[in-house]
C-alpha cells in the first residue's frame, strides 16, 4: 500500500488494541519493532518502575550493557597506547564490521535461549578480560617498582665507588661516639674532598643490561669494607622521588635535620611509567645517623610520595633484581598476549553484543507498558491508518512461520483520545518540519506550517540579507556540506557544526534567495552591477563642485537602476522603497497564514469558527491593512510628476483615518474620504462581531444537545462519529466503542473569557504585526550599510595607490583583501547572516503561525529499532 504523503497535514492515526500471548510477546513486540509504525501507550501509568513486570530483565541487559562498556574501554585502551611494552594498534582493524543495520537483520529470529546464551558469553569475555586487565596492570607496576629500584641502587652504588672516601668516612663516623641530631655536624672540608672525583653516565643504559659484577670490578675497590660496613649500621637510606620534587625534598631534609645530612641525587636517564602516565625521576641517597633521624628522612620522604629502598651491596642487589626484572619481563609478555587474544574476539563481536542489548533493552521496556492478562499480554498504541493492514499482514504470517495456533489479535478502537501528529519527511523537508516543532507540535490535522515555512521562511531570510555576493558565499557552504553528507552524517563533529549540517538545505535556500534579492536590490558586496541600460541619464556640461541632476530616460528592466548607487538621494529612495515593501510582504504573509484558518475550519466542519472568527477577522484586516496596501501599490503606479501634484503621505493618511474620519488634507484618489469611512465603520463592527458570536452559538446548540439527551455537545458529536465508523468498517478489523477521556462540560464563562481574550489579541496583534514586518526594512538597510563601510575601509584603500605596480602596492592589495574576505565571512556572513535567520523564525513563529496555528498537539514517537544504528552519545 503506498504510503501517505502526510506533509501538508498530520497522517491519518488508528488507535488499536493488541491482544499478544504471553509465550509470543517477545517475538511479537520484536517484529513490531522491525516494523517501526506502532506507537504504544502506557497501561501501566498508576504503577511504579519497580512494579512493573519485566523489571528483572531490564537489569540483567543493564548489567551487560555496563559489561560491555567496561570491554570497549579495555579495547580502546590497549589500541591508542603506544608506549606500552607491547602496542596493539591493529585491534580496531582486525575485522571490518556490517552495519548494524545487517545485524540486527541476522537477529531477528533469536530466541530467548539464543539471547541467554549470549548473555552468557558477554558474561565470561567481560570476566577474562577484566581479569587478564587488572593482572596486566598489577604486572606492570610491579615491574616499574623493580626496574625503579635497579636504577636506584645501581646509580647510588655507582655514586659511592666512585667516592670511596666519603663512604669511609661516613662509615667510621657511625662507628664513633654517638650525638644527638642537634649537636652533630658533618665537616666541610670532609664534603668537599668526596665530591672532587667527576664520573661520566653514558655507559649506564649498557652497564645495566650486562652483568653488574663486570661493571663494577672495573671500578677501584678501595672503601668496599667500610661501604658494606655503613650499610650494616644503617646510616644510609636511598630512595627515588619526582624531579619535581627533589629540591623540595633537599631542602626540608636540610632545615629539620639541621645540616646534620649528606644529600645528593642523581637524574635518572629514562622516565618511569606511573599509572598511565611517564614521569621523571630522581635518585637520591641520605647519610645520617640516629634512629630518630632517619625515621624524620622517612617520613619526609613518603609525605613526597617518594620511594625508599633497601640499602644493600650494590652489586648483589642489582644482579637479583635483573633476575627478577626478567622472569616479570617473561610474564608480562605472556600475559599481554593472551589479553591481546580475547581483545581481537572482543573488538570483532562488541558491535552485536551493544546491539543486542539496546535490542533487548527496549524490547523489555515495550512489554512493561503493556497490561497483563491471565493468558496473555493487552497492548494498545497509535498506527498510521495506512500501514494498519501490513502490521496485521505481518502478524499473520510470523504465525504461519513459527506454526502456532495463538497468535496476536489486532482489534481497531475507535476512541476520542486526541492522536498524535505525524508528518513524513525526508532529508529536505527534515529541516523546515525542525523549524516548526521546536515551537510548537501540531495539532492533529491541522495544517502544517512546514510547508510553507520551505519557502517563506528563506525568502524572509534574503529580504533582511539582500546581497549578491554575500549569498554565494552561504550558497557555496550549503552545497559543500550537502555534497559531503554521507562523511558528516557518519562523523561527530561537534554540537554546532551538526546544527548547521542539519540545517543544509535550509542554508542551500537562504542562499539562492539571497542571490535573487541581491540581484534586485543590485547590490553585490556594497557595489551595483551595470546588468542593463539605465533608464537614467547625467548632464554632460557641468563644472566640479555643480549639483547635478539626472533625468529620466526608461525603465530600468529588473531591480534597482545601478544609476542610484552612489547618488546623494539614494539613502533616501531605499529608504522608502524598502519600508513600503516590507508592509506589502507583511501583508501578504499574514493574510495567507490566516487563509489557513479556513483551510482547518473547514476541515474540522466547524461552521461557528467561519463566522465568529474568519470572516469579522478577515473583514477587520482587510479594511484596514489591505486598504494600506493597496494604496502603497496604487501610488507606485501612478506617475504624479506627469500629473503635476505632490505624492501624499501614507503614514499621516492611515493616522487620519482614525483621528479624524471623513477628512483627507492630500487626497490620494477621488471618493477617498467616503471610502475611508466604510473601512473605518466595517472594522469597528468586526469587534462585537468576533466578541459575541461564536460563544452565544455554541450555547444555543450545547442547549439543543442537553435536550437531545446527551451530555454536552462533544458527546454528541464524538457518538456520532463513532456511530459512523462502525457502519462503514470492513471486515478485517473490528471496531470497539471506547471512550477513553471524557471531556468537562460545556461551561460558556470560559468560553466567553476565552473569545474576549481572542478578539483583544488580535484586534492589538493586527497593528503589531504589520509594524514588526518594518524588522525586513531595517535589517536590509543595516546590512548594506555595514556591507559599504566595510568595503570602503578595507579593500577600497587599496586601489588607491600610486604605484599600482610595485611590490609595495601588491603587498597592501592582498592584505586588506585577505583582512576584507575574513570580516565579510565573520561578520556580515556568520553574525549577520544568524541575526537575519533569528529575525525570520521570529516573523514566522509570532506574526504568522498566530493567525492559525494551535499547536497543542504531540509528536507521533514509535517503537522501532531504527535509533540502534545511531551511534550512543
Amino acid at each position: 500500500m503506498t504510503k501517505e504523503e502526510a506533509i501538508f497535514r498530520s497522517a491519518d492515526m488508528t488507535y488499536v488494541q493488541l491482544y499478544i500471548p504471553l509465550e509470543l510477546s517477545r517475538e511479537v513486540v520484536c517484529l513490531l519493532g522491525n516494523l517501526g509504525n506502532v506507537m504504544f501507550r502506557d497501561l501501566n501509568a498508576d504503577m511504579s518502575a519497580f512494579q512493573r513486570g519485566y523489571v528483572s530483565q531490564i537489569r540483567k541487559f543493564d548489567d551487560l550493557e555496563r559489561l560491555n562498556a567496561n570491554m570497549e574501554r579495555v579495547v580502546q585502551k590497549y589500541s591508542q597506547e603506544t608506549w606500552k611494552y607491547t602496542v596493539h594498534n591493529d585491534i580496531d582493524n582486525s575485522t571490518q564490521h556490517p552495519s548494524l543495520s545487517m545485524l540486527l537483520s541476522t537477529m531477528q529470529t533469536h530466541s530467548i535461549d539464543t539471547v541467554s546464551d549470549l548473555a552468557t558469553e558477554i558474561s565470561e569475555f567481560e570476566a577474562r578480560v577484566r581479569q587478564l586487565d587488572d593482572s596486566l596492570k598489577n604486572l606492570h607496576e610491579r615491574l616499574n617498582l623493580l626496574i625503579e629500584h635497579r636504577q636506584t641502587a645501581y646509580e647510588c652504588h655507582r655514586y659511592l665507588e666512585i667516592n670511596p672516601g666519603l663512604a669511609g668516612r661516613l662509615a667510621a663516623e657511625s662507628r664513633g661516639p654517638r650525638l644527638s641530631g642537634d649537636e652533630f655536624q658533618f665537616d666541610d672540608d670532609m664534603i668537599s674532598e668526596t665530591l672532587s672525583d667527576t664520573f661520566s653516565f653514558d655507559d649506564i643504559g649498557a652497564a645495566i643490561d650486562n652483568d653488574s659484577t663486570h661493571a663494577i670490578s672495573r671500578r677501584p675497590q678501595l672503601g668496599s669494607a667500610e661501604l658494606e660496613e655503613g650499610f650494616r649500621h644503617q646510616t644510609t637510606i636511598l630512595g627515588s622521588i619526582e624531579r619535581a620534587k627533589i629540591e623540595t625534598l633537599n631542602k626540608i631534609l636540610f632545615r629539620m635535620l639541621r645540616g646534620n645530612l649528606f644529600f645528593h641525587n642523581i637524574p635518572m636517564r629514562e622516565p618511569l611509567v606511573v599509572g598511565e602516565q611517564r614521569v621523571d625521576k630522581d635518585c637520591f641517597i641520605v647519610f645520617t645517623h640516629g634512629e630518630i633521624l632517619l625515621k624524620k628522612v622517612r617520613k619526609v620522604v613518603e609525605s613526597l610520595n617518594g620511594k625508599i629502598f633497601p640499602s644493600s651491596e650494590g652489586s648483589t642487589a642489582v644482579q637479583a633484581l635483573n633476575a627478577q626484572i626478567t622472569d616479570l619481563q617473561q610474564i608480562c609478555q605472556t600475559t599481554e598476549q593472551t589479553l591481546y587474544t580475547e581483545l581481537l574476539i572482543v573488538a570483532d563481536q562488541l558491535p552485536m553484543w551493544k546491539a543486542v542489548v539496546r535490542r533487548e533493552k527496549l524490547i523489555y521496556a515495550s512489554l512493561n507498558l503493556f497490561r497483563e492478562e491471565s493468558q496473555g499480554l493487552v497492548a494498545e498504541g497509535w498506527v498510521p491508518s495506512s500501514e494498519l493492514v501490513a502490521i496485521s499482514n505481518a502478524l499473520k504470517d510470523h504465525s504461519e512461520n513459527i506454526g502456532s495456533e495463538n497468535s496476536a489479535v489486532v482489534s481497531v478502537i475507535k476512541t476520542n483520545r486526541k492522536p498524535p501528529t505525524f508528518h513524513r519527511t525526508n532529508k529536505f523537508t527534515q529541516s523546515f518540519q525542525a523549524i516548526v516543532d521546536a515551537y510548537g507540535i501540531c495539532t492533529y490535522k491541522e495544517v502544517n506550517p512546514g510547508l510553507a515555512t520551505i519557502v517563506t521562511f528563506p525568502f524572509m531570510f534574503a529580504i533582511m540579507f539582500g546581497d549578491a555576493g554575500h549569498g554565494v558565499i552561504l550558497l557555496m557552504i550549503a552545497l559543500y556540506l550537502i555534497s559531503n553528507e554521507r562523511e558528516f552524517s557518519r562523523a561527530r563533529n561537534g554540537e554546532i557544526f551538526d546544527m548547521a549540517f542539519a540545517g543544509r538545505y535550509v542554508m542551500l535556500l537562504m542562499g539562492f534567495f539571497s542571490v535573487y534579492t541581491g540581484l534586485i536590490y543590485n547590490d553585490i558586496f556594497s557595489l551595483s552591477m551595470t546588468l542593463f541600460k539605465s533608464g537614467w541619464k547625467w548632464p554632460s556640461n557641468f563644472q566640479a563642485g555643480d549639483a547635478i541632476e539626472a533625468t529620466k530616460t526608461g525603465v530600468y528592466p529588473f531591480g534597482i537602476d545601478s544609476a542610484w548607487h552612489g547618488t546623494d538621494n539614494n539613502l533616501i529612495f531605499t529608504n522608502s522603497y524598502k519600508m513600503k515593501l516590507s508592509v506589502l510582504m507583511g501583508f501578504i504573509h499574514m493574510t495567507y497564514s490566516f487563509l489557513f484558518s479556513l483551510v482547518n475550519y473547514r476541515f474540522f466542519r466547524s461552521k461557528v469558527d467561519i463566522i465568529g472568527n474568519f470572516i469579522p477577522g478577515l473583514i477587520f484586516m482587510q479594511s484596514i491593512f489591505g486598504y494600506l496596501t493597496w494604496a502603497i501599490i496604487y501610488k507606485w503606479s501612478k506617475d504624479w510628476v506627469k500629473d503635476g501634484k505632490v505624492a501624499p503621505g501614507l503614514l499621516n493618511m492611515l493616522i487620519n483615518m482614525f483621528l479624524a474620519p471623513g477628512v483627507v488634507d492630500e487626497p490620494l484618489f477621488r471618493g477617498q474620504a467616503f471610502l475611508q469611512v466604510i473601512f473605518l465603520l466595517a472594522a469597528l463592527v468586526c469587534v462585537p462581531w468576533l466578541l459575541l458570536y461564536k460563544p452565544l452559538t455554541l450555547r444555543a446548540q450545547n442547549k439543543r444537545a442537553l435536550s437531545q439527551g446527551y451530555q454536552s455537545l462533544n458527546e454528541q458529536t464524538v457518538t456520532e462519529s463513532i456511530l459512523e465508523s462502525q457502519e462503514n468498517a470492513g471486515e478485517d478489523v473490528v471496531v470497539t466503542d471506547y471512550h477513553g477521556d471524557h471531556s468537562a462540560g460545556f461551561d460558556f464563562g470560559d468560553v466567553m473569557i476565552h473569545q474576549v481574550i481572542h478578539t483583544i489579541e488580535f484586534c492589538l496583534n493586527s497593528i503589531s504585526h504589520t509594524a514588526s514586518y518594518l524588522r525586513l526594512w531595517a535589517l536590509s538597510l543595516a546590512h548594506a550599510q555595514l556591507s559599504s563601510v566595510l568595503w570602503s575601509m578595507t579593500i577600497a584603500n587599496a586601489f588607491s595607490a600610486e604605484n599600482p605596480g610595485s611590490p609595495l602596492a601588491v603587498t597592501k592589495v592582498v592584505l586588506l583583501f585577505g583582512m576584507w574576505f575574513v570580516l565579510t565571512v565573520c561578520i556580515l556572513v556568520l553574525m549577520e547572516g544568524t541575526s537575519a535567520m533569528l529575525h525570520s523564525l521570529r516573523l514566522h513563529w509570532v506574526e504568522a503561525m498566530s493567525k492559525f496555528f494551535e499547536g497543542d498537539g504531540y509528536p507521533y514517537d514509535p517503537f522501532t529499532f531504527k535509533d540502534l544504528e545511531q551511534p550512543e552519545a
